[in-house]
């Protein structure tokens, strides 16, 4: 369980990026009062983590009756993941716009979709809670990572502006490209995995 809980754990970390997170809500934030802020990272958080754990509850249960196997999705994720990852360590834009929709709360769009739970952290948690390979108590752990992460996300947010005053834009940049390539070396395992059992059945 421990193991399963540290591969979650990076797993999910990569996907969400939450340092990608602050940096925007940073932005978002700026001519907020220090109240408004706090409610505006709270509800991104709560939203973000209900979206996951739905994910969770409900992603294989759609993926079911659309008939899509599980390995098809591994490998497709796989292949998102590492475009995803390419983007970051090449510094590709990819991210959510600096403003929010007009009549938009920014605490939906674009700080919890697609920010913190984008479709690569959606496609994360359903392939990290398989039905066929993880018992109730792995997904119970899996869903016990999620609420984790997003609460030292929401913390970080909350630290964004001295956050950022340390690190330094080229500092947040660094990070972004080494958390690149972490979500590169899993893509690559998540293909490597799904093809390998493919062949055990066959």
């Amino acid at each position: 369980m421990v193991d399963k809980a540290l591969s979650d754990f990076l797993t999910l970390w990569v996907t969400i990026e939450p340092m990608g997170t602050v940096v925007l809500f940073a932005s978002l934030s700026a001519q907020l009062s220090q109240t408004q802020r706090r409610k505006v990272a709270l509800r991104a958080v709560v939203y973000s983590t209900v979206i996951l754990l739905g994910s969770i509850v409900v992603g294989q249960v759609l993926l079911s009756a659309m008939k899509i196997q599980l390995l098809s999705l591994q490998v497709a994720g796989g292949l998102i993941l590492f475009l995803f990852a390419m983007q970051m360590i090449f510094g590709f834009s990819h991210e959510p716009p600096a403003t929010p929709e007009k009549g938009h709360d920014m605490a939906v769009f674009p700080l919890a979709v697609p920010s913190i739970a984008g479709a690569e952290a959606i496609m994360a948690v359903v392939l990290l809670t398989d039905n066929h390979i993880y018992s109730i108590a792995s997904q119970i752990v899996t869903a016990c990572v999620v609420i984790f992460i997003m609460s030292i996300t929401y913390g970080l947010m909350l630290l964004a502006e001295p956050i950022l005053r340390i690190i330094g834009n080229n500092g947040a940049a660094i990070l972004e490209r080494v958390t690149g390539m972490i979500l590169a070396a899993l893509a690559v395992e998540l293909i490597m995995q799904a093809i390998g059992v493919q062949r055990w059945l066959r």
